[in-house]
């Protein structure tokens, strides 16, 4: 049950850039929020980089710019923290989403400042190492398991594996799918993850059939059974996925089954038995006449207490408070 909410924008008139997209979220210890996008002319143009902000005392500060080339499209940001309370920024980097480089930078200062951005996997051209657009999450065992996909040559999910806290990853098999007419698989990528209990990992994963996919791991994701249809509507569009402490799901998406349809509306929808069924909590952003896009979500809690991020039509980054009863 939803007890408060509250949207504002993380910059209003003044916006660093013309086009944003793709944001992540962290709420730190001192009390601050940070926030990263992508931002340039456009999606894949080269003045395309990552986007940085932080909320202190109620208010959004400037915005600060990380790249790793200049002339080369960034994309996808991700924050995660380490044991050591350091803060890590993944990014992607490259012209061609099927050649994206992983990128990294960390702050020891709470998102204050930031090391110079280094390759994740120094000579990696897979299509991307770590998180492709969700958080990792830290398992009960210390692991760390990054939700990944590639799109070379066609679109499949993986798990990037560290257990040295973001040092070193292990790239695991690709998650099995069913094969469509043709013998292609079902398309899917951006996995979301939580851990029911100690070693039983789940995914939900964006897919092109009109609904979200799952998958399930029992030990510690380096297996996962074949990847099925579940009840959720999806448009070919990003989801995020938290795991309360109670065990209750809350998942932040596009509940419309279009493929490639309109990215809205936008909901809060939660699960107390473990994904099995959803029910709608919070409507966050409604379609309009002209369809509208408030796509590629980001969502964090902290006890009872949901911190969310997400792409206000490509112009604006969204930021919520919701406070759970």
């Amino acid at each position: 049950m939803v007890a408060q909410a509250k949207r504002e924008w993380i910059f209003d008139d003044i916006c660093p850039t013309p086009s944003c997209h793709a944001s992540t979220v962290l709420p730190l210890e001192n009390g601050d929020v940070l926030a990263a996008w992508f931002g340039g002319t456009g999606e894949g143009k080269d003045d395309v980089d990552i986007w940085v902000a932080r909320r202190s005392s109620g208010t959004w500060l400037p915005a600060e710019r990380i790249s790793a080339d200049r002339n080369i499209p960034h994309w996808n940001p991700v924050l995660f923290r380490r044991e050591n309370g350091d803060v890590i920024l993944f990014f992607k980097v490259g012209k061609k989403i099927a050649y994206w480089q992983t990128y990294f930078v960390l702050s020891t200062d709470l998102g204050k400042t930031w090391t110079a951005p280094r390759e994740l996997v120094p000579g990696d051209v897979s299509g991307g190492r770590g998180p492709v657009k969700n958080k990792p999450i830290r398992l009960s065992d210390g692991t760390v398991l990054a939700p990944a996909s590639s799109e070379q040559p066609d679109w499949l999910a993986f798990m990037d594996i560290s257990k040295d806290d973001c040092v070193t990853w292990e790239k695991q098999r690709i998650i099995p799918v069913r094969k469509l007419v043709g013998g292609k698989p079902v398309p899917m990528i951006q996995p979301t993850l939580w851990e029911s209990a100690p070693g039983k990992v789940h995914a939900l994963l964006r897919t092109s059939r009109g609904h979200a996919y799952r998958s399930d791991s029992d030990d510690y994701g380096k297996t996962w059974c074949k990847a099925y249809p579940t009840q959720i509507k999806n448009p070919n569009s990003g989801l995020d996925i938290t795991r309360l402490e109670d065990g209750t799901l809350i998942l932040i998406s596009n509940p419309s089954a279009k493929n490639w349809g309109v990215r809205a509306p936008l909901t809060l929808m939660e699960s107390k038995d473990n994904g099995e069924t959803w029910t709608e909590i919070l409507l966050l952003e409604k379609r309009g006449k002209q369809g509208g896009e408030f796509s590629y979500p980001a969502i964090v809690h902290v006890g009872n207490k949901l911190y969310m991020t997400y792409t206000w039509q490509r112009k604006k980054i969204a930021y919520w408070e919701v406070t759970l009863g």
